[in-house]
Formats: structure tokens, C-alpha cells, sequence
């Protein structure tokens, strides 16, 4: 089996795992590679990380970590297991003295995939020219860069206009997505394996404007209407970002290709929404 490697170095026992998981390729004969950060903590050389080359990626962070990692693998579906050494790891699968097992169990075929939708994300220029392409498995977000205040932008969803909007930003999220930043803003929570877009404003400067949930093939474009902002940004999972200039527009929709999540006979998706976000937690309510 060939193994991608990718990690989040702040991580003071990464080391420790990455050593553990070459023992483990060692005795059963895997081949490992991974990004040049990793490289520098492994006690074995790794190859540098392929992603036409590799039959599992595995993922040591949190979930923005396990995000870089979807968008690494440039649209191959390969499975990715995230190994949670941060906080929630609401993505991830298992926690970080799990990898030996989980390992083995993926190659015992013990394991389930969780298939998800993928953004892309066009920037065009004034002439129609794309300018930026991009993925995101969560969201791909516009706001204001700079002074903090309300800007104004159009929606056009298949054509149609939603907008005009005035808020602080807007978000568009795939239903992996839906309970990340989208959440925070207001949006409501979508079953991961739904066919969907949510499309949330952030902020937004009038009592009727809400979040809506729009079909998985919508194509959604955004076009700024306040000739004088120079500085608004479109970020991509919160973790790469653009420029998006008057008279430019962003273009989102649904990805060709999808991201595929290991998982192990785990808790559902509620039970995750329970444990990790504290759904329904009134314990420390009085009566």
C-alpha cells in the first residue's frame, strides 16, 4: 500500500506518530511519502507526496489540516484518514493513539468511505477571463479585507438575482461545510451526504435576508456592486485567499469530483453533532 503523508508541525508529538507509522510500513512492507515539513520530523526518508502515486492519504492535525490535504490531492478521489491532534476534529477519524489500529483496519477492509461534494471557485475578470481557480471542501467565502463595515454585492443563482446583498459577507458552503463558518453565520445545519449549496450572508443588513439551500448543480455568482471597495477577499476553507476587485466576479459551484472520508463503524452524524459540538448540551443549565 502506498501512503501520503501531511501534518501540522506545531504539533510537539507528531514526530512520535510519524515514528510509529514508519515502524508500521517497515514490518508490513507500505511505501510512505509526504510534504517536505514532514520529511524533516521522519526517521525514514520520504518521497515527495504524489497524488497520482498514493492509495490512502492520511491527514495529522485537525481539520484544517485534513481540508489542505482535499484540496492536495487536486481531484483524485483518494481516501483520506484524519488523525485528530488538535481540538474537535469534527472531519478527522480517529484520535492520535488510534493510528496503528485504524491503519490496520483499513487495510483489513474494515473500514466505510464518507463521500463528499467539493467547491470550485472562479474569479473572472472584467472582460470574463478567468483570473483564479480554486477548491474548497467546506466553503468558499467573501468579505471585506481592511476597515470593518457593510458591503454590498449581487447574487445571481442559475442566473436568477438573490441579491442585492448588503452584509458583512457571504458564505457558500458544501452540506461538510454547512456546519463550519456557515453555522457561525447563522446557517443552518445540512445532513453531509445531501446533494446541496448553502448560501449564507454574513451579517446581512436587513431583517429579510436568510440563509438558503439551493440544489447541488446551482451555479452561483457574486458580483460586487460598491465601485469604491478595492479590498474585498474571497478565502477558500479559510486557509487560501483572493482578491476580488469591482467590476470581477466569483463563480462557485459544484466540484467534478468528490472528497472521500475514512471512517470506522463510528458514531453517526448526530452522535458527532452531540459529542463534538455540544448539540443539545443543557448540562450546565440550572433547573
Amino acid at each position: 500500500m502506498r501512503i501520503g503523508l501531511i501534518g501540522n508541525t506545531r504539533y510537539a508529538d507528531l514526530r512520535e506518530v510519524l515514528a510509529e507509522t514508519a515502524r508500521l510500513a517497515a514490518d508490513r512492507g507500505w511505501v510512505l511519502s509526504g510534504d517536505p515539513e514532514l520529511a524533516v520530523l521522519s526517521p525514514v526518508p520520504l518521497a515527495p507526496l504524489d497524488p497520482e502515486a498514493i492509495d490512502l492519504l492520511v491527514s495529522f492535525g485537525g481539520d484544517g489540516t485534513l481540508l489542505r490535504g482535499a484540496r492536495r490531492l487536486r481531484g483524485r478521489e483518494v481516501p483520506i484518514l484524519g488523525v485528530n491532534f488538535g481540538r474537535v476534529g469534527f472531519l478527522t477519524s480517529v484520535a492520535r493513539d488510534g493510528v496503528a489500529a485504524a491503519l490496520a483496519s483499513f487495510t483489513a477492509g474494515e473500514h466505510r468511505l464518507s463521500v463528499r461534494a467539493a467547491l470550485v471557485a472562479t474569479i473572472r475578470d472584467s472582460s470574463g477571463k478567468p483570473r483564479v481557480d480554486h477548491a474548497a471542501l467546506n466553503d468558499v467565502v467573501l468579505h471585506k479585507g481592511g476597515v470593518a463595515r457593510v458591503v454590498r454585492f449581487q447574487v445571481l443563482i442559475d442566473g436568477e438575482q438573490m441579491g442585492p446583498v448588503s452584509a458583512d459577507g457571504l458564505v457558500v458552503a458544501t452540506p461538510t461545510g454547512s456546519t463550519a463558518y456557515s453555522l457561525s453565520a447563522g446557517g443552518p445545519v445540512v445532513v453531509p451526504t445531501l446533494s446541496a449549496m448553502v448560501v449564507t450572508p454574513i451579517c446581512a443588513h436587513s431583517l429579510g435576508m436568510r440563509p438558503l439551500v439551493v440544489p447541488a448543480d446551482a451555479v452561483i455568482c457574486i458580483e460586487p456592486l460598491d465601485a469604491r471597495v478595492d479590498d474585498m477577499l474571497v478565502s477558500f476553507d479559510g486557509q487560501e485567499s483572493a482578491t476580488l476587485a469591482p467590476g470581477e466576479q466569483l463563480e462557485v459551484r459544484a466540484a467534478p469530483w468528490r472528497v472521500v472520508l475514512v471512517r470506522f463503524g463510528e458514531p453517526g452524524f448526530f452522535r458527532r453533532l452531540r459529542e463534538k459540538l455540544h448539540w443539545g448540551d443543557l448540562s450546565d443549565r440550572e433547573l
